[in-house]
């Protein structure tokens, strides 16, 4: 499993920051100094980059403790497509409509994409992560809402308005329920990826 897994995680935390790099450079977002370290990595405090693999790992465990655990604990194939392609429908409205807001344009896209690999995927991975992320969404809920000030008096990470929907969930944009699923999702494709290739060696 480490094989599949720590490869993935680097790869995925990788093109992930590389993004954020991207976000902080052009005003998308930013940090908040009083609240991190003094060591900057490419405009990104390093708290920052570590979020990108300890996450990721933490929300991997999770998923993969709930698939031991309750093996049968997933949804049906006609299930999964009658909430997929709705879903990708959806998105691509969402794009259509805030194709010039940077952020939910690209949360949105990473969605579609991380959502049409996992259609092709044989190992019923949305059957069973449609349930896990609602998990896995508790807790990276609330770590959100404390970076993004609903617990502090002033947000740690902070959200250029022009390029967000504006929709928030207490501080939280919408939008980054949609960047968590697919950051966890093409995770979870590229460990399964990685184990077929390693399976048939």
């Amino acid at each position: 499993m480490w094989r599949s897994v720590l490869p993935s995680v680097i790869i995925i935390g990788v093109i992930f920051i590389i993004g954020d790099i991207f976000f902080t450079k052009s005003g998308i977002w930013g940090f908040n100094p009083a609240y991190h370290s003094t060591i900057i990595l490419m405009d990104l405090p390093v708290e920052e980059w570590l979020f990108f693999f300890v996450v990721p790992y933490a929300s991997i465990f999770l998923h993969y403790v709930i698939v031991y655990y309750y093996p049968h604990l997933l949804l049906g194939n006609q299930f999964v497509k009658v909430i997929t392609w709705p879903l990708i429908l959806f998105l691509l409205l969402v794009v259509v409509f805030n194709y010039e807001k940077t952020y939910t344009l690209v949360v949105c896209s990473l969605v579609i994409l991380s959502l049409v690999l996992a259609l092709f995927n044989t190992t019923l991975i949305l059957n069973r992560f449609f349930i896990s992320f609602l998990i896995i969404l508790i807790p990276f809920f609330i770590l959100n809402a404390l970076l993004t000030g609903t617990f502090i008096p002033e947000e740690v990470v902070w959200y250029n308005n022009s390029e967000i929907l504006g929709i928030r969930i207490l501080t939280v944009p919408i939008e980054d329920i949609g960047y968590a699923f697919s950051l966890i999702l093409l995770n979870l494709l590229l460990i399964s990826k990685f184990q077929q290739v390693a399976e048939s060696k």
